[in-house]
């Protein structure tokens, strides 16, 4: 086990109607005057958006509100926030939505926190934030696991990149988490959902070399096999609310590293699909991620087929096949490409419209221009994400 460091101050308001506590909760902190971040129309059809005012109405808080987020979150929009923060002199930035509008919600706060600083030198690692506003989650979709994250990836529209960094800074204030705000979520975002979650702990079992990790394997496999389960029953059964409490619970705790505590790892599916989502807005980021993974895996579990083979067995209940455990390794990947096809998710990039020509591009930004590898059970370079890709225009 590796030496490591867990933080997680994010305090957590979970269940039934617990929304409707955010003016009392916001006002414990002092805030004067909040911005609400919300996304399309949504928000606004269910009511939401004017039980949570009305919250802070209640209690005298002060608030101007900016909708709009997109799937994909866009520079853009964050820089739109910065100003309205600056000019509003907001204190504290409410995010009511799913992932892309808390991203968006934390790129906001960190360039209020640091005015006169382009928040996109943050995301190319040329500045670092000094500092941020506060930020808070009302959560609507479960997937992402910002509202308990280090974490937050924007998309420039002008250069077609889609990047994230990591920062205290973005760890939320407070999030509010009332499963039932996601019955309306529909299937395909549901399914999307379920497969991030999955993604974010797997990515971190198998994102790396650590070889003694008993515990936190042992939480990783809890946690996949839950979710799996929970995300089979939200799919035919919409408004099951153990079902739906239990993604939302396993997405925060997919992200917050709790799923990656003493491992080294990195998550290169993750980073080959922001740059299929960066170039294709219109993919959403839980289908990227199970059209690629497939293929990822297939390409570098002879690397490690024992620790493959240990997933298929802990997680899928397969046999296991002790003379050739390769042969458990790709059951197991097979069985969970199966699962995505279950939920109606792509397993090929061919399907979300990705044209073939552009792989070479794809890899090259993955690559940050040849200037970075993908370490992990098998270092990634332009060559093999190339190849990647091909597999998963392929399958």
């Amino acid at each position: 086990m590796n030496n490591f460091e867990f933080y997680t101050p994010t305090r957590m308001i979970f269940g039934r109607g617990t929304h409707l506590q955010v003016g009392k909760i916001v006002k414990e902190y002092g805030f004067k005057k909040v911005l609400v971040h919300f996304g399309g129309t949504s928000a606004k059809k269910t009511g939401l958006l004017d039980a949570v005012c009305g919250a802070l109405e209640a209690e005298g808080i002060g608030y101007v509100q900016l909708g709009g987020v997109q799937a994909n979150p866009t520079l853009s929009m964050a820089k739109k926030g910065v100003e309205l923060c600056l000019e509003e002199k907001v204190d504290f930035v409410l995010a009511v939505g799913g992932g892309s509008v808390i991203d968006s919600a934390k790129c906001i706060a960190d360039g209020a926190g640091n005015s006169g600083v382009d928040v996109w030198k943050f995301f190319t690692k040329e500045a670092a934030p000094a500092g941020a506003l506060p930020v808070g989650t009302i959560l609507t979709l479960s997937a992402s696991g910002s509202e308990m994250s280090a974490s937050c990836v924007i998309t420039n529209e002008e250069n077609g990149l889609k990047r994230g960094f990591n920062s205290t800074t973005h760890r939320p204030l407070f999030s509010i988490c009332n499963p039932e705000l996601t019955y309306t979520v529909n299937r395909f975002q549901t399914g999307c959902g379920t497969v991030d979650i999955m993604m974010h702990t797997l990515e971190r079992y198998m994102g790396g070399t650590t070889k003694e990790t008993p515990l936190t394997d042992r939480i990783a496999e809890g946690l996949l096999k839950t979710v799996a389960e929970a995300g089979a029953v939200a799919d035919r059964d919409p408004e099951n609310y153990e079902a739906r409490a239990t993604l939302m619970w396993a997405g925060s705790l997919s992200h917050n590293d709790l799923t990656s505590a003493g491992r080294a790892f990195m998550m290169q599916v993750h980073q080959m699909e922001h740059e299929l989502s960066g170039m294709y807005p219109q993919i959403a980021h839980g289908a990227g991620l199970s059209a690629l993974w497939p293929s990822w895996a297939r390409y570098v579990c002879a690397a490690w087929p024992e620790r493959f083979a240990q997933y298929a067995v802990r997680v899928w209940n397969l046999e296991m096949n002790f003379e050739n455990p390769m042969e458990t390794a790709l059951a197991g990947i097979k069985v969970t490409e199966d699962y995505f096809k279950s939920l109606d998710m792509p397993t090929n990039i061919r399907d979300l419209g990705v044209e073939p020509e552009k792989i070479d591009e794809m890899a090259e930004k993955c690559t940050n221009f040849g200037t970075r590898t993908l370490p992990g059970i098998r270092e990634l370079g332009k060559a093999e994400m190339m190849e990647i890709y091909r597999m998963a225009m392929e399958a």
